[in-house]
């Protein structure tokens, strides 16, 4: 049963540079605790585009980036990443607001891997913003 779940994220970190975190692969592991390093074949985001992210004890989770949209006020950006067989679909938005920047994520998969997964977002996006 596939089940979609949104997170939003508010701090005080500016909008560019939140952006810049996102669109960097390299440097996921600063802010997200579950990302121990990544591989990607460019230094920043391109849509249909392929790599690997390792996660704790070596876990690799292969990811496709599906698309970006660096424009307007609200930029985002959506991938999909598979591993066991599960795979998640995520969508990304980054916003300015007064005071920094409001970031969102949709979360769309297998419920109890979108379930699991839900504390870990949070703390990495709450990261991701500070």
């Amino acid at each position: 049963m596939a089940v979609d779940r949104v997170l939003t994220v508010c701090g005080p970190r500016a909008a560019d540079d939140v952006w810049d975190r996102y669109v960097r692969p390299r440097r996921w592991p600063e802010w997200s605790p579950q990302i121990r390093a990544v591989s990607y074949p460019a230094a920043t985001l391109h849509a249909r585009t392929s790599g690997v992210v390792v996660g704790p004890a070596g876990v690799r989770v292969g990811f496709r980036v599906l698309e970006i949209d660096a424009t307007g006020p609200v930029r985002s950006w959506s991938w999909s990443a598979s591993v066991a067989g599960v795979r998640l679909y995520l969508r990304h938005t980054v916003e300015a607001v007064p005071g920094g920047t409001r970031t969102g994520l949709m979360l769309r998969g297998f419920a109890p891997a979108v379930l699991l997964y839900l504390p870990l977002a949070r703390l990495a996006l709450r990261r991701l913003v500070r």
